[in-house]
């Protein structure tokens, strides 16, 4: 790269580290925010929920108006959003206000990331690209792993208000040297004179079938009458796209990648896969604070053993998909089973007390270890895998595609568990088991997806790529963290 690239892709980095570690930060922030504002359950499910909801809604429609009109302008005004929404959460004095701040920041960040992965596409070929891609996929995971003790030390540090208001404006310094840089530094780009469709009533109805799902899950009245109303979403959808794509438009629902067996397996992976980690994660955090008394950064030193298998694992990931393509994330999927499957079996049956309980913290931390590897070895090998299936020309929506559905699981995952976390037992270790047992059935649910897809070695798959096209297992070659 020349010094305009690397300095394009430092920007780049930047948004998406300022972004992609705020989910991860507020694993350990929702006690002391119960505190301070006297949140309901519901209120804290939606502060959580919500950033994903709208996140993962943001990003088909604001990537194809990148393609549309340059993509300067929407990154610099979608970190700007994510930056005004994450002042407004950290001044507010009702929770309420909180979760609506929450909804905004995630459609900011849910702005701003496909522009990023579209300029790696515009400005960036072969090795450079990989390198990119590599670079982006770490910061992710980086910022994963820091996130909750970083939280954690800023509460230690603050106490609970207002260390759960800095938090939140964690992630301001970051916003406010990117926004300038990425004036200056990234090219303009021209409107595009190629038509680019919206699908506008796709994304709502899809927004309406999640809402569906997600409301009974938070408390709301309606029970039975929301998962109507998420069918007949559905129903509409597929009706709609059906419809649209005759019509000779681009449905948000590619049939292109509806009929990809890989694509459509390996997303549905993804989905479950992705869901009952951030699900997990969250559940633990609030069992170890609210139920054991743990300080929050004691608390949020339960992520550092899964945040290091993580970073360990993730260095074999990209020799592991040139070897052994599906299959390895398959295996990587057991282990995953095993490490969960460690910490629902230490909630069953390891003997409770009130304060603290040593020997229940060290087998979670063992099991989040297992899970940590696991993940490294399923997470972005997965990625690449499901994108090799993408038709020609639909690399960009096939990747917004991907998040998308990863963030809508995300969404609908976290409500679930918190949900019987927080309100589906008298207890709270009973309330945990359940929480931990769903992301389990998650687990397991990715685990058949991956051996219904069964699939070549990576390598196999690339001998007739063209030459201007990165695979995957290349662009995980130079990730390594």
């Amino acid at each position: 790269m020349d010094r305009g690239h690397r300095l394009i892709l430092l920007v780049c980095l930047g948004a998406g580290w300022t972004t992609l570690l705020d989910q991860a930060i507020l694993t350990v922030n929702l006690p002391a925010m119960r505190a301070s504002l006297g949140a309901s359950d519901a209120t804290l499910q939606w502060v959580m929920a919500g950033y994903s909801l709208t996140f993962g809604l943001a990003l088909v429609p604001a990537g194809r108006l990148g393609d549309m009109f340059g993509r300067r302008a929407f990154f610099a005004a979608g970190i700007a959003l994510f930056a005004a929404g994450g002042i407004a959460a950290a001044c507010a004095d009702r929770a309420w206000l909180v979760a609506a701040a929450r909804l905004v920041q995630g459609a900011g960040a849910g702005t701003v990331n496909p522009q990023i992965i579209g300029l790696f596409q515009d400005l960036f070929r072969g090795k450079a690209r990989a390198r990119a891609l590599g670079a982006y996929a770490a910061i992710g995971g980086l910022s994963a792993s820091i996130g909750p003790p970083l939280g954690g030390l800023i509460l230690q540090l603050a106490g609970p208000d207002p260390g759960w208001r800095l938090v939140l404006l964690a992630n301001l310094p970051f916003a406010l040297v990117t926004i300038p840089l990425a004036l200056r530094v990234l090219p303009p780009g021209r409107p595009s004179a190629r038509r680019t469709d919206l699908d506008l009533p796709g994304l709502l109805l899809l927004g309406v079938a999640t809402l569906g799902a997600i409301l009974p899950l938070v408390g709301t009245p309606g029970g039975w009458r929301w998962a109507v109303l998420a069918a007949l979403a559905v129903a509409g959808l597929v009706a709609w796209e059906r419809r649209y794509t005759a019509r000779g438009r681009t449905a948000l629902l590619l049939p292109a990648l509806i009929r990809s067996r890989g694509y459509v397996l390996g997303t549905l992976v993804a989905m479950c896969y992705f869901g009952a980690t951030l699900a997990l994660n969250l559940v633990l955090s609030l069992y170890l604070q609210e139920d054991l008394g743990l300080p929050p950064l004691a608390a949020a030193a339960m992520s550092l053993p899964s945040a290091l298998g993580f970073a360990a694992a993730s260095a074999l990931g990209a020799s592991m998909v040139a070897r052994y393509g599906r299959p390895g994330v398959t295996v990587a999927l057991v282990a995953a089973v095993a490490g969960v499957g460690v910490d629902a079996a230490a909630v069953a049956l390891l003997p409770g007390r009130s304060g603290s309980d040593t020997a229940l913290i060290v087998a979670l931390a063992a099991g989040q270890l297992v899970t940590g590897v696991a993940g490294g070895l399923v997470n972005a090998p997965n990625q690449a895998l499901t994108l090799e299936h993408a038709p020609p020309g639909a690399n960009g929506l096939s990747a917004a595609i991907l998040q998308l559905s990863q963030r809508l699981a995300a969404a609908v995952g976290i409500a679930a568990a918190t949900a019987l976390f927080l309100g589906g037992a008298a207890d709270g270790r009973t309330a945990l088991l359940h929480g931990v047992l769903l992301c389990l059935g998650l687990v397991l649910l990715a685990l058949v997806f991956a051996i219904a897809d069964r699939d070549r070695p990576g390598r196999d798959r690339d001998r007739d790529r063209p030459s201007d096209e990165t695979s995957p297992h290349e662009a995980l070659e130079v990730a390594r963290p």
